[in-house]
């Protein structure tokens, strides 16, 4: 599978974006989609997962504020974006796996699969 993340930019605090992610070379189908991001100086960390069925899942810090979704039939994933704030500035990252239990959907060993990035700046 192929991975581009797109949509990253600088927006200041209390913003929007949204994130895209194209996929490519095998199929869609059943794929777990998730994204990651990577604050400056700090490990890689989860953001937001969605499964074939649309089940979605967040990290504390992005609940209510992020939104994942996916479209089955052009195979992408978006990242919805609000309430933007400083401690949200990160590359993040767009990842798949073919299947994962729902215990470890967490944790960037889990995902098969890496985009390669897109820089979000959010400014005070």
């Amino acid at each position: 599978v192929q991975l581009q993340a797109s949509g990253g930019g600088l927006v200041q605090a209390g913003g929007s974006l949204r994130l895209s992610c194209a996929a490519s070379g095998r199929t869609f189908r059943n794929v777990v989609m998730g994204w990651f991001r990577r604050p400056p100086g700090k490990e890689r960390e989860f953001v937001a997962a969605i499964r074939w069925s649309d089940t979605t899942y967040y990290a504390d810090s992005v609940k209510g504020r992020f939104t994942i979704s996916r479209d089955n039939a052009k195979n992408m994933v978006y990242l919805q974006m609000n309430l933007l704030n400083p401690e949200d500035t990160a590359v993040y990252y767009c990842a798949a796996a073919p299947r994962i239990i729902q215990s470890m959907i967490r944790f960037p060993s889990s995902y098969d699969y890496w985009g390669q990035g897109t820089q979000v700046t959010v400014s005070s």
